[in-house]
């Protein structure tokens, strides 16, 4: 796509990055009511068959919060609420995503989407085969254990906890204090839930939530750059809106999952203009054309197997392969 070509699709997109405050408000209270909801009944319920699967519905909606929080800091919705900023940047503290963390980490990835990186915090690096086969057998194991499915399966622990939290702190304290704070937060939370209430409430309306939000945006995030079909470039034939069409996916899914995730998987869409609010994805994609051929994933057990199963590019088969 040229660049002419590139400025007009970003023109097409420019009518959806408008909001309506009402539906942004009505979509994040709804969702955060729901979710404090199913968090007390499952932190205070003494039956573990309700606990269990309100624990799951607990994860899933902070899961839907999340990607909410994701939006309000691209500056989609809410823009000019200061009760916004305030629940925001406490949801942050409170998911183990602070603010000066995640928008500088994932500011970076939309700005770098399908570059080979060899380590980015929060991000699933890509390496070339060669840039693989030239590192030391030490660099290749930390390469593949940052990409192995049992991390992405742990991201409560690898990317929320260590990566979102810990380590920018220790490298930079003095910027990145929110992360200590965070996870400080974490930690006394965890510890008066334990002793306040028990160790079905803990595990099943704390650590369940908690980890089935980390699996389902660690995947999904994984996912959406890591896929049959993905294209892949080097600095030098690098564009942001190429990046965005054939480096990104969209995971077609039903209604339901559509819902959890805040039509997080039309992630094209997302790349092309992160001002389009989740709530109009689907509507600048049934509207625009250039929109309208993505490559497809889905949730489905063969495709996620598919998708984890890729390791490297192959510059000379330009695509993505797994070890071999």
């Amino acid at each position: 796509m040229n660049l002419d070509d590139e400025n007009d699709l970003i023109r097409q997109t420019i009518p959806f990055a408008n909001e309506e405050p009402k539906k942004s408000w009505m979509l994040f209270l709804s969702t955060f009511f729901l979710t404090l909801t199913f968090f007390l009944i499952v932190i205070f319920s003494k039956v573990v068959a309700l606990q269990i699967i309100l624990g799951v519905f607990t994860g899933l909606c902070f899961g839907r919060l999340f990607v909410i929080y994701h939006d309000y800091n691209h500056k989609a919705i809410l823009v000019k609420s200061k009760l916004a900023r305030v629940l925001m940047k406490g949801f942050g503290l409170f998911a183990l995503a602070p603010m000066s963390i995640w928008n500088h980490v994932h500011n970076h990835h939309h700005d770098h989407n399908s570059q080979f990186i060899e380590i980015v915090l929060g991000s699933f690096p890509i390496l070339e085969k060669k840039q693989f086969e030239a590192l030391s057998k030490c660099g290749q194991r930390k390469y593949l254990l940052i990409r192995h499915p049992l991390t992405i399966a742990l991201s409560y622990l690898s990317v929320f906890i260590v990566s979102f939290c810990l380590y920018p702190f220790f490298e930079n304290p003095k910027k990145h204090w929110d992360g200590m704070l965070s996870f400080i937060i974490h930690v006394l939370l965890s510890i008066t839930i334990f002793y306040f209430i028990g160790f079905s409430g803990w595990l099943l309306g704390f650590v369940l939530p908690f980890s089935l939000m980390g699996l389902l945006g660690g995947y999904i995030f994984y996912a959406q750059h890591n896929f049959p079909g993905v294209k892949l470039m080097d600095q030098k034939e690098w564009s942001y809106i190429d990046a965005a069409l054939h480096s990104s996916s969209f995971i077609k899914m039903n209604r339901f999952w559509r819902w959890v995730t805040a039509n997080v998987g039309y992630h094209h869409v997302h790349h092309v203009n992160s001002r389009i609010p989740f709530y109009r994805l689907p509507e600048a994609m049934d509207c625009i054309p250039a929109l309208q051929h993505p490559t497809i994933t889905t949730l489905s057990l063969p495709s996620v197997r598919d998708c984890l199963s890729l390791k490297l590019w192959d510059s000379d088969r330009q695509e993505m392969i797994g070890l071999q």
